[in-house]
């Protein structure tokens, strides 16, 4: 029994576990190259975008489903931000267009995999090809630049909302300063752990992902819970949308969150989430995103080939996988 409980602490913690380890690996490869505040700073920026989606990607595997479409939802979120304050010059309706966006396209992959009884993998999946191709449709396969229709500078004032996602804050702490996505990403952690811990609908989630069955026959509204969990998932994402087409002041709609989903599962995995649903922590997704970080910033620094990051993440994600199901068949075994 203190084996198992020993080897169930390393799940839930695994990801911190592993960040710690690779932490002080790449400290005795690198020294004060990679153990410094500045790049501390660089990894959390570089990782804010994904690792917000990621926590949607969260709450949606803890119900038990999956979403595969975020990659291509955020493209089209963006896209569409973008589009809508070059046409009205309004901020605000740019902003209210994301979030009506990821709302609708959480709703339709929810609706559609609850109510529907389609396997949310299939759902999503062909929600995937939809939004992408919608995406390359309209945008004719190319992008939209904030401020800019045609190559032609617009007449609109997109300072404030580059400024959402490129204000740095507590320069005089941090040469660089603290980007505003990384303060985002972690106060969207807080709240969805509060979320998940202390209200009911999170509690419902666990309940959903761990036996569908006994939660319906207590009374827990079940298809209603998985819709609810798509558009916080699609609200998340929309926002992500924001930060990223807000830093780069333009998205493409071939490219722009390309694999997005993939690196959201694989933090998510790495986090301690279980795949099987009704198990999981956004702290601990938020620590899995950061060992992907971690990972790439060192095979940067090292001068390593930028290919073989995937294949370390992707290793790293099997063994996470294969460590979780080892403790699952201990667990019902006692």
């Amino acid at each position: 029994m203190k084996s198992l409980n020993y080897k169930q602490f390393l799940v839930e913690n695994s990801a911190l576990v592993t960040l710690i380890l690779l932490i002080i690996i790449a400290t005795a490869i690198e020294g004060t190259t990679f153990f410094n505040i500045n790049n501390f700073v660089n990894i959390l920026f570089n990782n804010a975008i994904v690792g917000i989606i990621a926590l949607g990607m969260t709450i949606i595997i803890i119900s038990g489903d999956i979403d595969l479409s975020v990659g291509s939802a955020t493209a089209l979120t963006g896209l569409t931000t973008i589009a809508v304050i070059n046409a009205t010059g309004s901020i605000i309706l740019g902003i209210m267009a994301a979030f009506a966006a990821g709302i609708l396209m959480g709703l339709f992959n929810g609706v559609l995999s609850s109510y529907f009884r389609i396997p949310s993998f299939i759902v999503t999946l062909g929600a995937m090809q939809i939004f992408r191709s919608v995406s390359l449709h309209f945008w004719n396969g190319g992008g939209v630049i904030l401020g800019r229709a045609g190559g032609t500078p617009l007449d609109i004032d997109v300072l404030g909302f580059r400024n959402f996602s490129n204000t740095r804050l507590f320069t005089d702490v941090f040469q660089t300063g603290l980007p505003l996505p990384v303060l985002y990403w972690i106060a969207l952690t807080i709240l969805l752990a509060f979320f998940c811990k202390k209200t009911a609908l999170g509690r419902h989630i666990y309940a959903v992902g761990s036996n569908e069955r006994a939660a319906n026959l207590s009374a827990v509204k079940v298809k209603q819970v998985k819709v609810y969990v798509y558009m916080i998932a699609g609200a998340l994402m929309a926002f992500a949308a924001l930060v990223e087409s807000s830093r780069l002041g333009s998205m493409n709609s071939a490219t722009s969150g390309a694999l997005y989903e993939l690196q959201a599962i694989a933090a998510v995995v790495i986090g301690g989430t279980a795949m099987s649903g009704g198990r999981g922590r956004p702290v601990g997704t938020f620590f899995g995103m950061l060992t992907l970080g971690v990972i790439n910033n060192l095979m940067n620094l090292m001068g390593l080939p930028s290919f073989l990051v995937g294949a370390i993440q992707g290793s790293i994600v099997i063994i996470a996988v294969l460590f979780q199901m080892t403790v699952s068949k201990r667990q019902r075994q006692f």
